[in-house]
């Protein structure tokens, strides 16, 4: 088994190796730029380190996960549009730097090249793999259209959101860690139970990223802290707060959902203090714990050696930040 920071430098090395300058231009630079600008690529990360978990070389999961980044940064292209984002990782979105038109074109073509990617496999492994793409990829889709959905909606329900989180973000997670126990033909058994580990990690991270949004420490979290609820996002928080409240604090909460003030400080503190009055700050927490722990029940189950269950509970534990 190797460490996050090399699994990281083996995709990196491999992303590099396969570039070539293609015609025309406009349409594979803005495909160069958008996976040039990195991040931590955990997902991919994710599915080399499944396949070693599952005793495979893994140079042989490298192509998978290349098409796990390359889909996860189509997504955020075109995210990014519907968002009209003006900023990604720091840099300039796809659309900001060329055009709409182009930035569409490029995600389409991103798509395609994901799949190309499984190819590089024989006949089974092929079928495996792009079957279960091809579910995450809807799912990732239906996801988001869920979120754009519930921006206009009253009447969301806890499992609602749990289901969008799940298909938004979770379900890629998860899949790229399954893909990682294709490649090295482990059993069906392994394959769904580390897709299982992979969802509730999922999920526990993306309410923890919810939770950070409100009460995160703004020099560690990365983005602007209260971002959520400047945007009047109907997050776990505040949908757990709808559900605890008293009609006073109902009440103050729709309005502050409902305002775009030029001055957000006050808004951001009177929204806290009711996430904290109602006991919805306490709800998400125990929430994050409960799939995080979810995750790490599934591991016990994995026919693979202890060491290696060891070494996946303590990825989960540093990927949620803390000791659980």
């Amino acid at each position: 088994m190797h460490s996050i920071y090399q699994y990281q430098e083996f995709i990196s090395g491999y992303l590099e190796s396969q570039y070539e300058t293609k015609e025309p231009r406009n349409l594979y630079e803005p495909i160069h730029y958008i996976l040039k600008l990195g991040g931590k690529r955990m997902r991919p990360v994710l599915t080399l380190m499944s396949a070693e978990v599952f005793d495979a070389d893994y140079k042989l999961a490298l192509p998978a996960a290349l098409a796990v980044e390359v889909f996860h940064n189509f997504s955020l292209v075109h995210d990014d549009i519907m968002d009209d984002a003006p900023l990604r990782r720091g840099d300039e979105t796809v659309h900001e730097k060329w055009n709409i038109n182009t930035a569409i074109l490029s995600g389409d073509a991103m798509l395609i090249l994901a799949y190309q990617y499984f190819e590089k496999y024989d006949t089974e492994v092929f079928r495996d793999l792009a079957k279960l793409f091809s579910k995450t990829a809807l799912e990732v889709c239906e996801g988001q259209q869920w979120d754009v959905d519930f921006e206009t909606r009253e009447d969301v329900s806890i499992s609602e959101y749990l289901k969008m989180i799940e298909y938004k973000t979770a379900v890629l997670v998860a899949a790229a860690m399954k893909m990682g126990a294709i490649v090295a033909e482990t059993s069906k058994e392994n394959a769904d139970l580390i897709y299982d580990f992979g969802l509730n990690l999922g999920l526990a991270f993306q309410l923890q990223d919810d939770y950070l949004d409100a009460f995160g420490n703004p020099e560690t979290f990365g983005k602007q802290v209260g971002g959520d609820i400047i945007e009047n996002k109907k997050t776990y928080l505040y949908l757990k707060a709808i559900e605890f409240a008293s009609q006073s604090q109902k009440e103050q909460l729709l309005h502050l959902f409902s305002i775009h003030p030029n001055d957000n400080i006050e808004k951001i503190a009177s929204v806290k203090e009711i996430f904290n009055a109602t006991g919805a700050s306490k709800a998400t927490q125990q929430a994050i714990l409960d799939f995080t722990l979810k995750a790490f029940d599934t591991l016990q189950k994995l026919q693979v050696d202890n060491e290696k269950k060891e070494m996946l509970h303590s990825f989960g534990e540093n990927l949620m930040g803390r000791k659980v």
